[in-house]
Protein backbone atom coordinates (compact mmCIF):
# COMPACT_ATOMS: atom_id res chain seq x y z
CA UNK A 1 0.00 0.00 0.00
CA UNK A 2 3.19 2.42 0.73
CA UNK A 3 4.37 1.71 -2.86
CA UNK A 4 0.92 2.32 -4.01
CA UNK A 5 1.23 5.89 -2.40
CA UNK A 6 4.31 6.92 -3.56
CA UNK A 7 3.50 6.09 -7.15
CA UNK A 8 0.16 8.45 -6.76
CA UNK A 9 2.27 10.75 -5.39
CA UNK A 10 5.07 11.04 -7.82
CA UNK A 11 2.29 11.06 -10.87
CA UNK A 12 0.99 14.29 -9.39
CA UNK A 13 3.97 15.92 -8.95
CA UNK A 14 5.04 14.92 -12.37
CA UNK A 15 1.67 16.10 -13.34
CA UNK A 16 2.09 19.76 -11.99
CA UNK A 17 5.84 20.24 -12.86
CA UNK A 18 6.56 21.04 -16.49
CA UNK A 19 9.71 19.32 -17.77
CA UNK A 20 10.42 21.82 -20.04
CA UNK A 21 9.40 25.70 -21.02
CA UNK A 22 9.39 26.59 -24.83
CA UNK A 23 12.05 29.28 -26.18
CA UNK A 24 10.44 32.54 -27.27
CA UNK A 25 10.89 31.45 -30.75
CA UNK A 26 9.24 27.95 -30.29
CA UNK A 27 6.39 29.75 -28.56
CA UNK A 28 5.71 32.09 -30.91
CA UNK A 29 5.64 29.31 -33.59
CA UNK A 30 3.21 27.06 -31.46
CA UNK A 31 -0.49 27.08 -31.50
CA UNK A 32 -2.55 28.66 -29.12
CA UNK A 33 -3.75 25.68 -26.97
CA UNK A 34 -0.02 24.85 -26.78
CA UNK A 35 1.88 27.99 -26.00
CA UNK A 36 4.85 27.87 -23.90
CA UNK A 37 4.78 24.01 -23.37
CA UNK A 38 7.53 22.87 -24.98
CA UNK A 39 9.71 23.22 -27.91
CA UNK A 40 9.02 22.49 -31.67
CA UNK A 41 7.05 23.76 -34.49
CA UNK A 42 3.50 22.15 -33.39
CA UNK A 43 0.96 20.17 -35.18
CA UNK A 44 0.40 20.71 -38.77
CA UNK A 45 -3.19 20.45 -39.11
CA UNK A 46 -6.27 18.59 -37.70
CA UNK A 47 -5.09 15.33 -38.09
CA UNK A 48 -2.18 15.58 -36.19
CA UNK A 49 -4.43 16.65 -32.95
CA UNK A 50 -6.29 13.54 -33.75
CA UNK A 51 -3.28 11.45 -33.74
CA UNK A 52 -2.15 12.85 -30.65
CA UNK A 53 -5.51 12.61 -28.72
CA UNK A 54 -6.25 8.98 -30.06
CA UNK A 55 -2.89 7.90 -29.06
CA UNK A 56 -3.07 9.55 -25.26
CA UNK A 57 -6.73 8.05 -25.09
CA UNK A 58 -4.77 4.50 -25.83
CA UNK A 59 -1.99 5.06 -22.98
CA UNK A 60 -4.42 5.91 -20.55
CA UNK A 61 -6.53 2.98 -21.19
CA UNK A 62 -4.08 0.38 -21.20
CA UNK A 63 -2.50 2.50 -17.51
CA UNK A 64 -6.03 1.98 -16.40
CA UNK A 65 -6.33 -1.72 -17.30
CA UNK A 66 -2.76 -2.64 -16.26
CA UNK A 67 -3.44 -1.12 -12.74
CA UNK A 68 -6.60 -2.97 -12.04
CA UNK A 69 -5.34 -5.82 -13.33
CA UNK A 70 -2.37 -5.68 -11.09
CA UNK A 71 -4.01 -4.81 -7.84
CA UNK A 72 -6.86 -7.55 -8.44
CA UNK A 73 -5.96 -9.49 -11.22
CA UNK A 74 -9.26 -11.99 -10.61
CA UNK A 75 -7.80 -15.46 -11.22
CA UNK A 76 -8.96 -18.15 -9.28
CA UNK A 77 -7.42 -21.30 -11.03
CA UNK A 78 -4.45 -23.45 -9.77
CA UNK A 79 -2.65 -23.73 -12.51
CA UNK A 80 -2.55 -20.30 -13.54
CA UNK A 81 0.97 -18.44 -14.18
CA UNK A 82 0.75 -15.60 -11.33
CA UNK A 83 0.93 -18.92 -8.63
CA UNK A 84 4.00 -20.34 -10.59
CA UNK A 85 5.45 -16.94 -9.64
CA UNK A 86 3.82 -16.72 -6.00
CA UNK A 87 5.10 -20.09 -5.30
Amino acid sequence: MRNLKSLLIALVISLYVPVSFACEVCKSNQPKVLENITHGQGPQGNIDYVITWSAAILVVFTLVFSIKYLVKPEENLSGHIKNIVLE
